[in-house]
């Protein structure tokens, strides 16, 4: 491409190809140069100019940076490296290659698939290891850091080739002393897939990822958000106060355990919603495995790479990045 990326301490990164462009920023596949020939395949979100020059946006993006660094977690999308070059920032991450739960809805629909029951389960209690992780963090000191994701959706949630299942993108994450929030003020996130009290404008905790999760392990499983609706406002309406679907009649693969977990972890009274991701992990888990024998990571990444070949394609699959939105 032409473009490189030079650090102060020597090391050097050089933009391969374009992943992904968004209202944030971009993000590149990149090679990171070392001593002696070394050469490591990294992603790099690099922020647009315009945003590199308003100062909350620019705190919250280093406050991410510093945030993700050490969260070191087979369930988490790793960060390396916060870096700075013409007044630009940008942040060096694990390259996944793979694609996230938004094109693999879209890639089952265009095949006229479902994802198998037990993948979806799963794919939930990935994502509920990742945060169960993330929510207990705590300082050097030992202090707990309150990390919130508050951005639990398919666009952040990564599905690798091989069967790895990764959260990303904590830009809108909320946590003491690394990001600033404005809760009260503004909503954020997206709408289908916030918690009733971020819909809400109230002060949100962990459970509200967990009721986020349970809204991506229902579109997995009903192929639609339950939800979603003409506009932001009515969607937010509906997370707050619409009556639940019928998962058992929509979907006959759900059975009274797996209803039981997807109503606990969308119920709007917080006393009545999953404590900690690692009581819905358990449940998840215990859905899927209480007969012995379920899905790995290598069945799951079986899977996709089956459903990718049925489209002919041509060479490798792509590498996919986290979303910058």
């Amino acid at each position: 491409m032409g473009e490189l990326l030079t650090l102060e301490a020597g090391c050097r990164y050089d933009l391969v190809r374009k992943l992904y462009s968004g209202g944030m920023g971009v993000v590149y596949e990149a090679e990171q140069h070392g001593a002696r020939d070394f050469v490591k395949r990294v992603a790099i979100k690099l922020i647009h100019h315009h945003l590199a020059r308003q100062p909350r946006f620019l705190e919250n993006f280093i406050g991410e940076a510093k945030l993700v660094a050490d969260l070191i977690h087979t369930n988490i999308v790793q960060t390396y490296h916060l870096g700075e070059t013409r007044g630009r920032y940008f942040i060096a991450m694990e390259l996944i290659r793979g694609l996230n739960l938004e094109q693999l809805q879209q890639l089952l629909d265009r095949r006229q698939r479902r994802l198998p029951f037990e993948l979806a389960v799963f794919i939930a209690s990935r994502i509920a290891r990742g945060l169960a992780y993330a929510h207990a963090k705590t300082d050097p000191e030992g202090r707990p850091l309150g990390i919130v994701h508050r951005d639990v959706s398919p666009k952040n949630v990564m599905v690798a080739y091989a069967g790895d299942v990764k959260l990303t993108d904590f830009g809108i994450a909320k946590a003491r002393g690394f990001l600033t929030h404005q809760e009260g003020e503004v909503a954020v996130g997206k709408p289908e897939y916030m918690s009733p009290e971020q819909a809400d404008f109230q002060i949100t905790d962990l459970r509200s990822d967990l009721f986020s999760t349970g809204v991506v392990l229902a579109e997995l499983l009903l192929g639609r958000n339950p939800f979603k609706a003409a506009s932001p406002e009515l969607t937010r309406a509906h997370v707050v106060q619409a009556t639940l679907p019928d998962f058992r009649a929509e979907d006959p693969r759900i059975d009274a355990r797996l209803d039981t977990i997807l109503r606990r972890a969308l119920a709007r009274d917080l006393p009545e919603r999953y404590a900690t991701a690692g009581e819905l992990l358990h449940d998840l888990e215990f859905c899927i495995y209480h007969g012995g024998y379920g899905p790995t990571n290598e069945s799951l990444g079986r899977f996709v790479r089956e459903l990718l070949e049925a489209k002919n394609s041509p060479g490798s699959p792509p590498a996919i990045p986290p979303s910058t939105d």
